[in-house]
């Protein structure tokens, strides 16, 4: 019966601390993306994927967090996902996706570049990619660049990839631009689902102003949105947006 109390406190003390970090979140008006303040006139994010879905399944709540604060969101996603043969089918499938997510489609930009194709064991040059990365940045204005950290996350090849050209190009040519990446948990705590809120939370603040954790306001949506990419919506993806805590939270660690 004692431990019954414990343990019943415990979940008690969990669920209050829970609902101050989403209050918190929630009624934070004047949110700024840099911790570092100062940049209120700065609003142009670009997000850079390997592969459509990669929004939905991993980044939906800095997604969410940037829309709802009406930054100037940009999506530049490196590959169609043709490793299947149905790059074309993914490509409208990720703006169905975009459409949920409040993304406008003329803020989407695919590429099909021959030595950007999507698959395991396809290194992608990182030069090149520092090079599209950054004529993106010229483009637009860019203020901050998101992308997947060193290791991406799931471990794949193109996720790491992508980290790496944007490295290239931070450290390079684009030093008056923020750079942040989304931190790769370990197992335990990437299969937590809502229980990782919490942790995040704490790591960022244990981790100082060079980290942020992003809470997912709207969580249905993540669903719908993965939801649009029919093709890649099997049982395991199912599974996976479900306890994966990339739908509840995303914490991103500034880079440099």
């Amino acid at each position: 019966m004692g431990w019954l109390v414990i343990i019943s406190s415990l979940i008690a003390l969990w669920l209050a601390s829970l609902f101050r970090i989403i209050h918190g979140s929630r009624s934070s008006s004047n949110d700024v993306f840099s911790p570092n303040g100062g940049a209120h006139n700065k609003r142009n994010v670009l997000l850079v994927v390997a592969h459509p879905d990669d929004e939905s399944m991993f980044f939906s709540p800095t997604i969410s967090y940037l829309t709802s604060r009406k930054y100037n969101l940009r999506i530049l996603c490196l590959s169609i996902g043709d490793a299947d043969g149905k790059g074309n089918v993914r490509k409208e499938e990720l703006y169905r996706a975009c459409a949920v997510l409040k993304v406008p489609l003329e803020h989407v930009k695919f590429l099909d570049h021959p030595d950007l194709q999507d698959g395991f064991g396809k290194t992608w040059n990182h030069s090149l990619l520092a090079k599209i990365i950054g004529e993106e940045v010229n483009d637009h204005d860019i203020d901050f660049i998101i992308t997947f950290d060193n290791y991406g996350v799931s471990g794949h090849c193109n996720h790491r990839d992508v980290h790496d050209g944007v490295r290239l190009l931070y450290d390079g040519s684009q030093k008056d631009i923020e750079a942040w990446e989304l931190v790769s948990t370990n197992i335990v705590r990437k299969y937590s689902g809502p229980l990782d809120v919490w942790f995040s939370h704490f790591y960022a603040i244990l981790s100082g102003g060079g980290t942020l954790c992003l809470l997912n306001e709207h969580t249905q949506k993540s669903f719908l949105a993965m939801a649009q990419h029919s093709s890649q919506w099997v049982w395991f993806r199912k599974l996976f947006v479900a306890f994966s805590s990339y739908t509840y939270v995303n914490t991103l660690r500034k880079i440099g």
